[in-house]
């Protein structure tokens, strides 16, 4: 469960802010997502490696 604690004079549109936040932390929009469809491991350790080339990619153009 997700307690947001409020403070005096805290406006409902600051408190909703840190409640998705917090929701977002959380993942669990993440895993709905992934459990509508079924995925084969092979093809999840797949898209998993291709990521992480593209970070890779992304932190040598950075770098140099």
């Amino acid at each position: 469960m997700i307690i947001v604690p409020l403070k005096e004079n805290e406006t409902i549109d600051k408190a909703l802010k840190k409640f998705k936040k917090k929701f977002e932390k959380t993942g669990i929009i993440k895993q709905l997502r992934a459990r509508q469809a079924f995925e084969k491991p092979s093809i999840s350790r797949r898209t998993t490696i291709k990521k992480a080339i593209y970070k890779n990619h992304l932190t040598s153009q950075i770098l140099g």
